[in-house]
């Protein structure tokens, strides 16, 4: 088994209160009052073969936290509870919701640190009056020092379950943790709220798992900073509809050498993520990490005649109507023997916070592992479950979707063995 065994209950903090995180919140009191299964969740459901050839569960594998240990936290601009947070979202229905409402309800969210300049749709009214970065990043370590006092916990996670930001690109702020404390310290306006998040949990010793595309967790001094206090971290953006299905079919065609010409994809969604989306800037973020899973898993470079003219477009429209219930359309352009061209057309009628739950979840419960196990920055094996993933090294992720299993399984066994 694992060398460190959790011998104490475990935080969650979500920065982010909103269709994501409070499913998460509601799906793992349903799940532990027996209300419900977390189904999706590789954690409470996967089994590995260690082998034997007799594959078990993960959670016999691994000293993983019990659901029944976590303590859950967070900060929004907007909520008020993870009850009314829940309910706007309107994901889950009153057979959960009135069960749970009790516990829901006490949960309440802390003041956000936000900046309607990274998310111009939103109005932040549950927001710290700080008075620069640098105060807002104290205010964030003394909220998470406070969690941690008042749960007695000796564990804590964070997990972004917020919105995207506005597109932005690393500079020389984000070189050293020197250079960020230099920008927090001068209110520099290249400063995301999310970074600010990013910097208090690390210097709190809070593993990070970055669910959205900002730019968060994937810079030097983040990085720097998670090597440097032994923290493991894991980014970027939860991979669920769309991208889930890319992921799975994309490896299939080409492990037949069936050629694609085109990709085209459209969502539409009318959650609060789907609101921010809307916003040009705020896109671009999305599109960028959207994007980069086909040509890592088809290699156009080794098969130019089956992928080098490759066409892949994505689109998302905000559709108030459809709420958190996401339509992802997917054309695909493919051609096969002596070059006639086929299609394929795909229509997944998703839940984007049903998908997103589960691997928010995961994502806790193995920062959590990694930690106890002395593992620090980047972890590379936790791309399974990411659109973008960070690597340690800075090289191409591998999106293969059964390459990704492969490797999140390798690492349990290694932990395993030790």
């Amino acid at each position: 088994m694992s060398s460190s065994q959790p011998s104490s209950r475990l935080g969650i903090l979500l920065p982010g209160l909103g269709a994501v995180g409070s499913t998460l919140i509601a799906g793992v009191l349903a799940a532990r009052n027996g209300l419900g299964s977390p189904i999706g969740s590789l954690s409470q459901l996967g089994r590995v073969d260690p082998g034997d050839g007799h594959p078990r569960p993960i959670r016999e594998l691994v000293d993983l936290a019990s659901l029944d240990d976590i303590v859950f936290s967070g900060w929004d601009p907007i909520t008020p509870n993870a009850l009314e947070a829940a309910r706007t979202s309107g994901v889950l229905g009153a057979e959960h919701l009135d069960a749970l409402s009790g516990e829901l309800e006490g949960i309440i969210p802390m003041d956000a640190v936000f900046d309607q300049t990274w998310v111009s749709r939103l109005d932040g009214v549950r927001v710290k009056s700080t008075g620069g970065h640098w105060a807002s990043a104290e205010a964030l370590i003394d909220d998470i020092a406070r969690f941690r006092a008042e749960h007695d916990l000796e564990r804590v996670v964070m997990v972004w379950c917020g919105s995207t930001e506005a597109f932005s690109e690393p500079c020389e702020i984000h070189d050293t943790v020197a250079a960020f404390e230099a920008a927090l310290r001068a209110d520099d306006p290249r400063v995301a709220p999310s970074q600010i998040y990013a910097y208090a949990a690390l210097q709190s010793d809070v593993p990070v798992a970055n669910g959205s595309p900002n730019l968060m967790l994937d810079l030097p001094c983040m990085v720097e900073l998670a090597e440097s206090r032994g923290v493991p971290i894991a980014g970027r953006d939860f991979k669920t509809g769309q991208t889930l299905m890319k992921t799975i079919l994309a490896p299939g065609l080409r492990a037949r050498m069936l050629g694609i010409r085109g990709w085209y994809s459209t969502n539409i969604l009318g959650n609060r993520d789907g609101y921010v989306l809307d916003d040009p800037a705020n896109f671009r973020t999305k599109e960028l990490s959207k994007l980069g899973v086909l040509e890592s898993i088809l290699e156009p470079d080794e098969h130019p005649d089956l992928y080098g003219e490759l066409d892949h477009v994505v689109r998302i429209n905000y559709y108030p109507p459809r709420g958190d219930d996401k339509e992802g359309w997917d054309n695909i352009d493919i051609f096969g023997w002596l070059g006639y061209p086929m299609q394929i057309k795909v229509d997944f009628l998703c839940r984007d916070s049903i998908l997103a739950a589960p691997i928010a979840l995961d994502l806790a419960l193995f920062l959590d592992l990694a930690h106890r196990n002395g593992s620090a920055g980047v972890q590379d094996w936790l791309g399974f479950y990411l659109k973008a993933p960070q690597t340690a090294d800075g090289s191409e992720p591998d999106h293969d979707l059964f390459h990704q299993l492969t490797a999140l399984e390798t690492q349990l066994l290694q932990w395993r063995a030790g």
